[in-house]
């Protein structure tokens, strides 16, 4: 019965993704996906199947698992990888990504649906990453004794597993062969459920920022417009984040600037410009006179994030005052302080960072001013914060190789 009513729900969302679609891009590009998922199938799997298939919500879990998918391509070349996505965030741009040898959209998780996925596709192994449970390809994959494991999983007391009413959801985690989860806690909320094939072994997110880091690209003007001077890197930033720390950059001429926004369309980039008191240049309209003339770059194109980090002195994640922090072992691998806005607590790494001081969250543009003035009087403790930061993020690494050393023998 719990299980028809949660496929009543999927169904229903599914309609209401529909009739949104002729006005919200995002949903229309998911109907559209979903639409062609089936005959995409038909012409590109192989008739014996046996992928690995792996599943993300979106980009961010795409790069969280990243590391695992090209460990297996590099230890098992021959094997065929197939890699989902839920949202539009991560297919439109992942869609060639050319490590897997199938990729789209995950079909909703309608028990049709789910029977003619699994029998296309026939899994060997399927991994899902952090946040991904769907109840009837979960029980699907079980029922078929496929191996199943969720990887960098993370869970908090007030999810719906661990509710009076969540014995439904709690199934869906007994259907895991194994659950790889990011710290002690959530493996100790586990095994109060009952659920305990479980191991603690840390986020493969570190292995992929670790990654980042030694193939980060050389930029040219970003180098020359830092040019040793102090630098604070916004990254992810949204407007409320923007007021606080333009504010701070018009008022003290030493620093530098480099704001890449969250959101890149006109509107918001006028947003930005009007705020300014400095001189500015937009990074697509940069050249070696234009970037000596200024105090702020506005990255106007996406890609460039995670390499920019690397000519910082301090970095500002944006999101903190809206749903949540972005990435924040993106920038602390370059072993730079960070700072972000008081919405972090869902975020591991952003507490752990704040406990060993390498990260600190502000919650308004005072606490912001005196956090920089310390920073800029005190050279040597900016340094060791900095430093905090970096060792945290090396430290943590090593998620991927304990994680495909235990399933090692599923895969081959």
């Amino acid at each position: 019965m719990r299980r028809a009513l949660y496929s009543f729900g999927i169904f229903c969302y599914k309609q209401v993704v529909k009739l949104v679609a002729c006005r919200n891009a995002k949903a229309r590009k998911l109907t559209d996906g979903q639409h062609t998922v089936f005959s995409y199938l038909k012409e590109h799997t192989v008739p014996e199947g046996g992928y690995i298939w792996i599943h993300a919500s979106s980009l961010g879990e795409f790069e969280q698992g990243r590391p695992i998918i090209e460990a297996i391509r590099a230890k098992y070349p021959h094997k065929k990888i197939a890699l989902t996505f839920f949202s539009p965030s991560g297919y439109e741009v992942r869609k060639d990504y050319p490590l897997a040898d199938l990729v789209c959209y995950l079909p909703f998780d309608l028990p049709g649906n789910v029977s003619r996925f699994l029998d296309m596709v026939k899994p060997s192994v399927a991994i899902f990453i952090k946040y991904e449970f769907w109840g009837n390809y979960l029980h699907q994959l079980h029922r078929r004794h496929i191996p199943t494991y969720i990887v960098s999983a993370i869970f908090r007391p007030n999810q719906r597993f661990f509710r009076s009413y969540g014995g439904f959801f709690r199934n869906m985690l007994r259907c895991f062969t194994h659950l790889y989860v990011q710290d002690v806690r959530s493996k100790e909320l586990l095994a109060q459920h009952g659920i305990v094939n479980v191991s603690v072994v840390g986020d493969t997110r570190f292995d992929r920022v670790a990654d980042i880091r030694r193939q980060a690209k050389n930029l040219p003007l970003v180098k020359a417009f830092s040019n040793g001077r102090d630098t604070l890197i916004a990254g992810s930033s949204w407007p409320k984040d923007e007021d606080i720390f333009i504010d701070y950059f018009n008022r003290h001429p030493e620093l530098k600037l480099i704001i890449a926004p969250h959101e890149i369309h006109d509107e918001h980039l006028t947003s930005i410009i009007s705020k300014l008191q400095r001189p500015y240049i937009r990074y697509t309209q940069a050249d070696e006179a234009g970037i000596a003339k200024a105090d702020c770059l506005i990255i106007d194109c996406f890609g460039l994030l995670s390499s920019i980090y690397q000519y910082g002195t301090t970095a500002y994640i944006g999101g903190g005052f809206g749903a949540g922090i972005h990435n924040v072992p993106e920038a602390a691998v370059y072993g730079i302080p960070v700072v972000f806005g008081p919405n972090y607590e869902k975020f591991r790494e952003a507490k752990a960072l704040i406990a060993e001081g390498g990260a600190f969250t502000i919650a308004n543009a005072e606490e912001f001013d005196s956090l920089m003035m310390k920073f800029a009087s005190d050279k040597e403790y900016h340094t060791r914060c900095g430093e905090i930061a970096g060792e945290y993020i090396h430290r943590n690494t090593g998620a991927t190789a304990r994680i495909l050393a235990d399933i090692d023998a599923k895969l081959q």
